[in-house]
């Protein structure tokens, strides 16, 4: 098991009645869940300057939540951060994601499952993530489908998203861990500590298999 960098503050022990708020919405509705918000409560400033943008930009903003959703877990299958890549937006899925729309990320280009919207959002979200350079084709297709708004929209959501995983994945956090017993969010076949565990060993777990745009 890998070592945790930083601890857990304890939500119970959370004095703050606008904090403990917060972790019961991350208990009851996830994304992001408590262990996250865990961490960022030890830094009072940065826990509310993520839950306020999360809410501003993820959950709200002008951008559909579903393309923000599809885009969110690219970067989590790209930067293989399986706390991140192993939740799923309640919200995503009450307006139609399955579970089925998340397997073929790492393939979009060739795969039939995303539209063409969907799949302008998927290269505009793979170009910030592996820095690729970008031609007047990738803008005048994600033009077609988005407003300037929206561009900015998915396009700050997406930068901070990817800083955000990459750094909880530093730290070696895991699911189960803080106010244990909620399996909000968490993507099926992963809802309670013994199934999370199952979940990782299986052959076909998508942290195993390699990006396209990694060398092999």
């Amino acid at each position: 098991m890998r070592k945790q960098r930083i601890s857990y503050v304890d939500p119970n022990q959370v004095s703050d009645a606008k904090m403990k708020k917060e972790f019961e919405r991350c208990r009851d509705r996830g994304t992001p869940r408590p262990e996250s918000q865990a961490i960022r409560a030890h830094a009072p400033a940065t826990f509310w300057s993520f839950a306020n943008t999360w809410q501003t930009v993820f959950h709200e903003g002008v951008c559909d939540h579903t393309i923000k959703e599809l885009c969110r877990v690219y970067v989590s299958q790209s930067v293989k951060c399986e706390y991140c890549g192993n939740q799923r937006s309640i919200q995503s899925r009450q307006k139609g994601l399955v579970e089925d729309d998340y397997f073929d990320l790492l393939n979009f280009e060739k795969s039939t499952r995303y539209n063409e919207s969907q799949k302008a959002a998927l290269r505009y979200t793979e170009a910030i993530i592996w820095d690729l350079e970008t031609n007047d084709i990738l803008w005048e297709n994600l033009y077609k489908y988005y407003g300037e708004d929206e561009i900015v929209e998915l396009g700050y959501f997406v930068a901070i998203t990817m800083g955000q995983q990459r750094w909880l994945k530093t730290l070696n956090i895991d699911h189960h861990k803080v106010l244990v017993g909620t399996d909000a969010s968490m993507m099926p076949g992963a809802e309670t500590p013994t199934a999370w565990e199952d979940h990782q060993k299986s052959s076909d777990y998508w942290a195993k298999k390699s990006h396209p745009n990694l060398k092999q």
